[in-house]
């Protein structure tokens, strides 16, 4: 669900680039550290979790990006930092 109730669909994807919207990164539930990512128990196991999927679980992070935005954003400071002179 979006603000205001609306709900984001399967194959919905972002007007401005095109990307998927209904993928595990953007879900409340999506969480690298859980069994099989994601902290819903009852969701079946996602192979892709950057495309589009299926899952009846999944609800929009509060946020617009779920735990896998915090994690990327981690990995890349932790790239960059590595990286650094």
């Amino acid at each position: 669900f979006l603000s205001g109730g609306e709900r984001i669909g399967f194959g919905e994807a972002c007007e401005r680039c095109r990307a998927d919207l209904h993928v595990c990164p953007n879900c409340e539930h999506h969480d690298p550290s859980a069994h099989n990512e994601c902290r819903e128990s009852s969701a079946e196991r996602v192979a892709d979790r950057e495309r589009a999927n299926r899952c009846e679980y999944f609800r929009p992070a509060e946020d617009g990006s779920g735990a896998g935005a915090e994690t990327r954003t981690s990995a890349l400071d932790d790239l960059e930092a590595l990286f650094r002179k």
